[in-house]
């Protein structure tokens, strides 16, 4: 049975992790982990902060054509495993309110100035295209 952006959503959020996927200078992929901290909306957007001074930064804003890799639970007894991957355009937001929108306690951890963080970066990647598959069911979806 085709499955929805809703549905996506929803077994998207309790997915923390996700595999952000850009172009280094030379063509090269570069990828690394990056906490959604549950913050999917999911009409598609999907929000990760950093900082201004990371590799990252400077491959988006060479080239915003990112790549998202999800892995929900798996393997568990009676659990079917769930991927998606996602392409997108990444944008590189350095507004407080939006950092505020989309901040969560967690956060904390890793920005101990919160919103007011020096070079703080919110990357909100939008889906144009997403693919899942949960072990028997695969399908792409045209956002």
């Amino acid at each position: 049975m085709a499955k929805t952006i809703a549905d996506l959503a929803e077994k998207m959020r309790d997915v923390d992790f996700a595999m952000l996927s850009t172009h280094t200078e030379g063509g090269a992929i570069g990828a690394r982990p990056m906490s959604n901290n549950r913050d999917v909306s999911w009409d598609g957007d999907s929000h990760y902060f950093t900082t201004e001074d990371s590799r990252m930064v400077r491959d988006i804003a060479a080239d915003p054509q990112v790549g998202l890799s999800f892995l929900g639970k798996s393997g568990l007894l009676g659990m079917r495993p769930f991927f998606v991957a996602v392409e997108g355009e990444a944008a590189l937001i350095r507004d407080k309110s939006a950092f505020a929108a989309h901040w969560t306690k967690d956060l904390d951890r890793w920005f101990a100035q919160g919103v007011d963080t020096p070079g703080l970066v919110l990357i909100k990647v939008h889906a144009a295209r997403v693919h899942y598959w949960d072990g028997e069911d695969e399908g792409e979806l045209r956002v």
